[in-house]
Order: C-alpha cells, then sequence, then structure tokens
C-alpha cells in the first residue's frame, strides 16, 4: 500500500506481509493475461520502486505476468558515481554489479537517463558531465577538457549499459546525442511557458557541433547490438576486474568488452587472460568519428598469446587508451601444434 517508499526491503519476508495490496496483485494479474490474450504480440512494462519478486515472471510460474521490469538502480548509480566520486576512483567491479543485477527469471530494460533525469529540476547524464561548458565549448573549433571527458564517459556509459541490458535497452529523447536541457512543460510555475517543452534535434544534424558524433557512436551501437542479436543473450560473463587499473572485461556471446575507465592511465600492452582464440574491433569509442582521438589501431587482429609456466596460461594482450571501450568479436581460429 506504501508503493515503496521511504521502505527498506532487506529480505522477501518484506514482501509477504498483510501490506501487501492484494487486489493490486491480481488485477494486474488478470491485465497482463487479457493484454497476451487479445494481442500475443504486446508487451507491458512494469515500473516499481520496491523490487517486488516475481513482477516481470510468467503467469504460470506464479509471477504478475509483465514482460519486462524498468531496471531503475542503474540510472540511479550512474548519477551516484558522476555526483559523489571522484573519476579515479570509480569502483568497475560495482559497475559492472549494478548493470547485470537482476532476478534470472526477469526480464529488464535498461537505460541510461529517462524523464526522472531531464524533467525539470534534475539534469540530464551529459550536463552533469559538462556543465555550463554545453553552451559555450560544444564547436568542434572549441577544444575544451571538460568536454572531451564528458563526451568519453558519455560514449562508455552507454555502451556499458547496453552491452549488459537484462533484455532490453531504452533511449530516451535526446539521450541518443547528449542533449544539453531539461524538460519542463507549461504550468503555473513558469508562467505557461513552452521554452523548455522541447527536444533541439538540429543540434544533432549541425556539422560544426559535437553532438553529432554522440549520436553516430548511438547509430552504430545500436546497430551493433541489433546485428549480433546481442540482447537475446541472457548471460554476461565477467572475465576480469581490476580497481587498480579501472579496467572492466567482460563477455557477452562471442564478443568481448573491454573497458578502461582510468582517466589518466593507457596501457601498452594489457594482459587479459582468456582461451586460445582470435579477435577483431568491431566498435571502439576513441575513433575519431565518434569524437575521440583515434589511438586505437581497428585494422588490428588480436591472438591470444601463451606464456609459459603451470596451465599454459593464453593472454590477449591489447592497447587501450585512458577512457575508452572497445568491443572485440571472436573470429575463426585454427591453433597449429
Amino acid at each position: 500500500f506504501d508503493h515503496g517508499l521511504g521502505i527498506a526491503f532487506t529480505s522477501y519476508s518484506d514482501y509477504f506481509t498483510p501490506n501487501i495490496d492484494d487486489e493490486a496483485i491480481v488485477y494486474f494479474k488478470l491485465a497482463n493475461r487479457l493484454i497476451h490474450e487479445i494481442n500475443p504480440q504486446a508487451l507491458s512494462i512494469a515500473e516499481d520502486m520496491s523490487g517486488l519478486p516475481g513482477l516481470a515472471s510468467p503467469l504460470i510460474a506464479g509471477g504478475l505476468g509483465f514482460d519486462y521490469r524498468m531496471s531503475m538502480g542503474v540510472p540511479d548509480n550512474w548519477i551516484k558515481l558522476i555526483k559523489e566520486v571522484k573519476d579515479e576512483e570509480w569502483n568497475v567491479g560495482q559497475i559492472f554489479h549494478e548493470l547485470t543485477s537482476h532476478r534470472a527469471d526477469e526480464k529488464v530494460v535498461s537505460y541510461v537517463e529517462s524523464h526522472d533525469q531531464a524533467m525539470v529540476g534534475d539534469k540530464t547524464i551529459i550536463f552533469r558531465l559538462i556543465d555550463k561548458e554545453m553552451y559555450f565549448s560544444m564547436r568542434k573549433d572549441q577544444p575544451n577538457l571538460a568536454v572531451d571527458r564528458g563526451i568519453a564517459l558519455h560514449k562508455m556509459i552507454r555502451l556499458a549499459t547496453v552491452a549488459c541490458a537484462g533484455g532490453a535497452y531504452l533511449n530516451f529523447m535526446g539521450n541518443e546525442f547528449g542533449h544539453p536541457e531539461w524538460i519542463d512543460f507549461p504550468r503555473e510555475g513558469n508562467n505557461w511557458s513552452y521554452q523548455h517543452a522541447r527536444r533541439i534535434w538540429s543540434i544533432s544534424e549541425n556539422p560544426e557541433l559535437r553532438f553529432h558524433w554522440l549520436l553516430d557512436f548511438d547509430h552504430d551501437m545500436i546497430n551493433l547490438v541489433r546485428k549480433e542479436r546481442l540482447l537475446e543473450e541472457p548471460y554476461v560473463q565477467w572475465v576480469t576486474d581490476n580497481q587498480a587499473d579501472q579496467v572492466l572485461v567482460f563477455r557477452r556471446k562471442d564478443l568481448l568488452f573491454i573497458f578502461n575507465f582510468n582517466p589518466y592511465k593507457s596501457f601498452e600492452g594489457y594482459g587479459i587472460q582468456i582461451e586460445p582464440s582470435k579477435y577483431k574491433i568491431i566498435l571502439q569509442t576513441d575513433a575519431h568519428a565518434y569524437g575521440g582521438f583515434n589511438r586505437i589501431d581497428d585494422r588490428m587482429t588480436y591472438y591470444s598469446i601463451p606464456e609459459a609456466g603451470l596451465g599454459s596460461t593464453n593472454y590477449l594482450k591489447i592497447y587501450l587508451p585512458a577512457r575508452t571501450a572497445i568491443v572485440l568479436k571472436n573470429q575463426p581460429y585454427r591453433s597449429v601444434r
């Protein structure tokens, strides 16, 4: 009855008390059954603050029958990091845990931001990263370190979120290209103004501004996810996270995702323990086409290298510039004995 507001749910027993609105539970079950009987292609998505178990589980398994639930902790975690934690202290293991934290029997919609962040009174992710420089330094002929940092992290944040998404990924109007401003609909408090009841899509089409770099990256990122049918694979396999280096590596299907969140250090020949394999880069955030510094050679083919010692461990050695992410695809590989 309290909608999960102001309540700390510390165990499953907290969800099954007289405080549960049984009539609402029955209503949602009936509604989802009716929706899918009328249109089997329809999708129902739940937004819930409490983390109610079974919300997006099948009816036949005792769930409420929603197809997806919103992964509301993901944007909150990104905002907390940006607001409260220095770049050099971002915990890559904690980031991976938050991005992949959901029940195995429930699909979730992962997202970087939504109306909660974009409405008046809050800030979009890009505005938190770049702040006032959004208004003064977004032209390509205006070098600015704060803008470079913001663009680099914005790409990495979106890529990490979609790569770990538990079933679906949401772009929120303007998030694709880093829209600078908030949304505010006409109301008495703003004298019924329409000034911010908009999204300025034209800035993403202006070749003199940096916004199109973010949009171009988003376009290629989403195309990669579709082409590889990435979200059809429910499991994201952790490979390594090195907090001292701020490097995170994980695998999904036959793609290897490598993130170097370190703001200062680039790593030459960074070793990633892996099976005998061969990889090619299919996407990377540092390309000139996305506003990066082009420090990574996309033409390279990477082979795992065996190291002497017990177990004949293999390592992938790769150059990782600071604040970059790389996606590699496993290639057909035949070992020669």
